[in-house]
């Protein structure tokens, strides 16, 4: 399977291939993060990620281990599936 990338902080590399969106709600589905985005376009897309990554990118968000990470921005490139 493919997975969706994911940053809590702007990329500084190739930053065109990178949209910026806002976390809407993380939920866990078939052993796999679904973290839910608000586009700038208005949309919601849903990104596939290992539980590895969502605890990567969640330690990044500037935010306390206690607080939500809904109505953070994040950077993402969406390049899975379904799990």
């Amino acid at each position: 399977m493919t997975h969706d990338r994911i940053h809590a902080r702007k990329p500084t590399h190739h930053t065109e291939r990178w949209s910026v969106g806002t976390i809407q709600r993380l939920e866990t589905r078939d052993g796999h993060c679904v973290v839910a985005v608000d586009t700038e376009a208005g949309e919601t897309v849903e990104l596939i990620v290992t539980l590895a990554i969502r605890d990567l990118f969640l330690g990044r968000l500037p935010i306390d281990s206690d607080e939500s990470p809904v109505g953070q921005r994040v950077w993402y490139r969406q390049h899975g599936g379904q799990p």
